[in-house]
């Protein structure tokens, strides 16, 4: 198909894993408008054919696709809301996907903004890091309405291999908390049992080797522990964006009366990486808790 075939879509963020999203729409054919606020990112994009805009407001006008991939729940307010932001100056039956990692409420609140004006918006946040990125590989999880989720999933699937609709407006964000509430205690159990082995004088590799086969695999297992013993903690997540979630999910949480001890341990454990200046580093840092 021709590019003059097919709608313009935006994209807004290309930070590590909204650079190679934005590549793959791209590569798929589509016409790009983009826009990040540092631009030098966008330099490779930008080589391969995509546009230029100066604010949220262009794409606004010029997409009728735009995705967006940001920082935190108030980066995301200003991206929607803001006297820029996309639905302040969106046109009718554009669609609009957020998928940052996000308050679910906050995802109500941008779809119920959006109806208003026949502005079609969906929670729509990935998992799979910064190789899942790469690769098109993401696991993306939707809220908002089925059909608009039938209309975009062609451009969904340009980024991501498993795919699912949950159900009215905040569910993709509430699945992405179940998401990270399921890796935080995860991720330390793997350093646990990375720390564990060396002390025991075992070959680390090796043992990660065998018990990635077993009962123990995950995906933090097989993915950060090689990392982590190659002394890699450059990031597929930033903890910095790790402790904004698992604070979202601590305060939905909080909403339906749920105690989470292993997530409130997780957070306690990267909130002291943070403070020693770890917050830019990739989760498995988390390892460096024990040194």
């Amino acid at each position: 198909m021709d590019n003059k075939q097919k709608p313009v879509v935006g994209f807004i963020g290309l930070g590590v894993m909204g650079k190679s999203m934005a590549g793959h729409i791209l590569n798929g054919g589509y016409p790009l408008y983009v826009y990040t606020r540092t631009k030098e990112k966008a330099a490779e994009l930008l080589d391969k054919g995509a546009i230029w805009a100066a604010t949220p407001k262009e794409i606004a006008h010029q997409a009728k696709y735009v995705f967006t991939i940001i920082g935190t729940p108030n980066d995301v307010e200003e991206v929607y809301l803001g006297e820029n932001g996309l639905i302040t100056n969106g046109k009718e039956n554009t669609y609009f996907i957020d998928m940052t990692t996000s308050s679910p409420t906050l995802a109500q609140r941008l779809y119920e903004e959006g109806k208003k004006k026949g502005i079609h918006v969906l929670d729509a946040p990935v998992s799979g890091g910064d190789i899942g990125a790469k690769e098109a590989r993401l696991a993306i999880m939707v809220g908002g309405d089925q059909q608009d989720f039938d209309v975009v999933l062609p451009l969904f699937q340009l980024m991501g291999k498993n795919i699912a609709y949950f159900g009215k407006a905040g569910s993709g964000q509430h699945t992405k908390m179940a998401n990270q509430i399921a890796i935080a205690p995860t991720m330390i159990g793997v350093c646990e049992s990375l720390i564990y082995a060396k002390k025991a004088g075992l070959n680390v590799q090796k043992v990660v080797d065998l018990i990635s086969t077993g009962a123990a695999a995950s995906f933090s297992l097989s993915s950060y522990a090689p990392r982590i013993l190659k002394e890699d903690y450059s990031p597929g997540f930033f903890i910095k964006h790790f402790i904004k979630d698992m604070t979202i999910a601590l305060n939905e949480a909080e909403k339906m009366n749920l105690d989470l001890p292993g997530l409130t341990l997780a957070k306690q454990m990267y909130e002291k990486l943070a403070k020693m200046g770890e917050e830019n580093s990739g989760t498995q840092a988390l390892y460096k808790y024990w040194q």
